[in-house]
């Protein structure tokens, strides 16, 4: 589905948004409540990718085929490691099998896992046969995808001895880690993170309990990108939020008072509100522990006509697409001076807008909302619209809700 959005109306926008769960804690939660049935789970996230999760960790099939679903793909890979007495094939869309696995298989059979590659080495599918792990010590590079290290702390209770992982190098995107190790202390699930040393004890039962999942700070960048292109007055309420956040996207908060956007935190929820912005010129941020929220920063930037230097981003290059050199392609289509390096972007204070461009998604969600907000200032085409619903399906609608139009084209 290819879609037209068109400018809002000239008026200050009023309204209030109620986003799903955190796709990042949903499914964290979905793996340990597989392992301690004593766990419920409300607000879960009803994205494409926690969808996929459940079907996975439902089925009794042999070939498990998750779609797009990253997170999906590493945490499964630990859980189908420790599934004694199961074999199972963990696949997923052709983007998937071009996305690398290798380091935590690696880790895994060094912990004594038994997998194999179907096709490519290093590469989904991967077969995996459920045994008994017997070691308790696991190195691993600390400046991989934090989804690898997470993977492995879901299943490091239910290890006979716990695990221990001694982080090697640079530790990137911290505050994932500790979402995973926090979720691991509510559960009461006893854990430590010391300097590059994370140790989790084993637990056999937990007690039963219900977490709720926070809604999604990733999901809410864009609506900070929106408000911060509003008329000042303007608000957007957004539920359910928590102050204490264990999201690191939720850094969000900070980052738009630069735009002039201003956060309060309201009971369980989070009001946006545009206000007069700082006098920038030129944003630099290293997003070493949000790089999901980088597309959305650098939409912003473009439509404020403020220049930006963004480093941390050496994920992006494994993600649904290569996320920098899609930004790259589509903002320059629009008319900005944008180069990327493997790690790092840098845009230049945009002059003038191209309308009505065609935008390519390349399968990815993050790129059609992130692109979405510029709908304020000129016509903008989105290709494979439908994209959104990996991880947030009713964003569409959300946006008509504030006042965007959409034509089907």
């Amino acid at each position: 589905m290819d879609i037209l959005l068109k400018q809002l109306s000239n008026k200050n926008v009023i309204e209030k948004i109620t986003i799903s769960g955190s796709k990042s804690e949903s499914n964290r939660l979905l793996i340990l409540q597989k392992l301690f049935p004593e766990l419920k789970i409300e607000n879960l996230s009803d994205s494409d990718d926690s969808i996929h999760m459940q079907h996975a960790l439902s089925t009794d099939k042999t070939i498990v085929d998750i779609g797009h679903a990253g997170t999906a793909m590493r945490f499964l890979t630990s859980y189908f490691a420790v599934n004694t007495g199961r074999q199972t094939v963990l696949t997923g869309s052709e983007r998937m099998q071009n996305r690398p696995i290798e380091i935590l298989v690696n880790a895994l059979r060094d912990l004594g896992a038994d997998i194999s590659y179907e096709a490519k080495e290093g590469y989904p599918p991967i077969r995996i046969k459920g045994t008994k792990l017997t070691k308790e010590k696991v190195l691993i590079n600390g400046n991989v995808s934090s989804q690898y290290i997470s993977s492995l702390l879901l299943i490091a209770s239910k290890l006979e001895k716990g695990l221990i992982i001694e982080l090697v190098g640079e530790i990137t995107s911290v505050p994932y880690i500790k979402m995973t190790l926090s979720l691991l202390t509510q559960l009461g699930i006893k854990n430590s993170f010391v300097g590059n040393k994370i140790q989790v004890y084993p637990k056999h039962n937990i007690e039963k309990q219900t977490v709720v999942v926070e809604s999604d700070w990733s999901s809410a960048s864009y609506f900070y990108s929106i408000v911060a292109s509003l008329k000042i007055g303007s608000q957007i309420q957004l539920t359910a939020y928590k102050e204490s956040s264990l999201q690191g996207d939720s850094c969000l908060a900070e980052i738009y008072q630069h735009f002039g956007v201003f956060t309060k935190f309201k009971e369980n929820s989070i009001v946006l509100t545009k206000e007069k912005p700082t006098n920038l010129n030129s944003l630099e941020l290293d997003l070493v522990n949000a790089p999901d929220i980088a597309q959305t920063i650098v939409v912003s930037c473009f439509l404020e006509k403020i220049a930006c230097n963004l480093t941390g981003l050496h994920t992006l290059k494994i993600k649904e697409t290569d996320r920098l050199e899609a930004l790259k392609e589509e903002l320059t289509k629009l008319g900005a001076n944008i180069s990327v390096t493997d790690k790092s972007l840098h845009l230049e204070a945009s002059k003038e807008m191209n309308s009505n461009k065609s935008i390519a998604t390349y399968n990815d969600h993050r790129m059609a909302m992130a692109f979405a907000p510029l709908a304020l200032k000129v016509p903008i085409q989105i290709l494979n619209a439908e994209v959104v619903t990996k991880s947030y399906q009713k964003f569409w609608d959300d946006m008509k809700q504030i006042g965007i139009q959409i034509e089907k084209i």
